[in-house]
């Protein structure tokens, strides 16, 4: 079998190439390495330096020939599209049509696709299944859905079967914490590695869904076997505020930081949740790492543990 990864040396698309290559899984991995780092690549991965959006990718398709597309390229941060909406649209939208057409001309088996649980928009207090109405509250989520659509329209009208994977908040080692789309466990266990004090937005009782990034990797492979085409949240089904972030990492930590709190910023939303019984229905996957492991691998790593 062979996958092609779009954006292969960024955060999640990286673990996934690993984990594919100790299941003897041929990848091949496009990169502009914009926000993605060489060094994240795993040894035994073809790499091309290209940019999705701009660069024919014909030469790539031609030689490789790949059985499936893992698709997870995009600009990730909120606050960039809510300040840049046509760099975010043209990131996350116009990339992935031209993704979508080098997997029609090329006869591209199945199209995986990294969505996100920012299509759902404010779902109350509720956690939402794949049922819920999408109401994106910025353009980040709204690119995502967006994309979603052209996904579909592509199987329905080329016959490309997809699965399509709604990640809640992902975490783990070598998540880039320079930026806001890095993921807040990522800056908290910067800061407190360094002994310096996280910023929250807001009051610390905003609440997440936590999963760490070798799930979503062993969700990937796990679509790569699934028969046909569906959608599904990928998550750990449980929501933790940020002040108890700030509590657990003083525990792992030996630590007593305490956070700066700021005003809450445009975009974020107050609660997410995502159930995951149909991925462990359909997909027979289930998260592996409770949020205290994924915490004590994650601080770890900032501290130049091992992982």
């Amino acid at each position: 079998m062979k996958v092609l990864i779009t954006g292969g040396a960024g955060f999640i698309g990286s673990n996934i190439a690993t984990l594919l290559l100790s299941e003897e899984i041929e990848v091949i991995v496009i990169d502009n390495l914009s926000t993605g780092k060489r060094e994240n690549i795993p040894a035994g991965a073809s790499f091309y330096q290209r940019d999705i959006v701009y660069d024919d990718l014909s030469d790539i398709f031609t030689k490789h020939v790949p059985d499936i597309l893992i698709h997870t390229a995009a600009q990730v941060s909120v606050q960039v599209s809510l300040s840049d909406p046509f760099f975010d649209a043209k990131e996350n939208i116009l990339g992935s049509i031209r993704i979508l057409e080098m997997c029609r001309k090329y006869v591209v088996k199945k199209f995986i696709y990294s969505s996100s649980s920012a299509v759902y928009g404010d779902i109350g207090t509720q956690s939402a299944d794949e049922n819920f109405p999408p109401n994106p509250p910025n353009f980040y989520g709204v690119s995502k859905f967006v994309t979603e659509y052209y996904i579909r329209s592509y199987s329905s009208l080329f016959h490309i079967p997809y699965v399509i994977l709604r990640y809640s908040n992902v975490y783990g080692p070598n998540q880039d914490e320079t930026t806001e789309g890095g993921g807040v466990i990522s800056i908290f266990a910067n800061h407190f590695a360094k002994g310096t004090r996280p910023i929250i937005y807001g009051n610390g009782e905003t609440k997440r869904d936590f999963i760490f990034v070798k799930d979503v990797a062993a969700a990937n492979l796990a679509a790569l076997h699934f028969s046909g085409s569906d959608v599904f949240n990928i998550s750990s089904n449980t929501s933790t505020s940020l002040i108890e972030l700030i509590n657990r990492l003083n525990k792992i930590s030996k630590k007593q930081i305490e956070p700066i709190y700021l005003p809450k910023r445009k975009g974020d939303l107050p609660f997410s949740c995502l159930l995951n019984e149909k991925a462990k229905k359909l997909l027979n996957w289930k998260p592996s790492f409770s949020l205290d492991e994924g915490l004590l691998i994650t601080y770890l790593s900032k501290e130049g543990g091992k992982t």
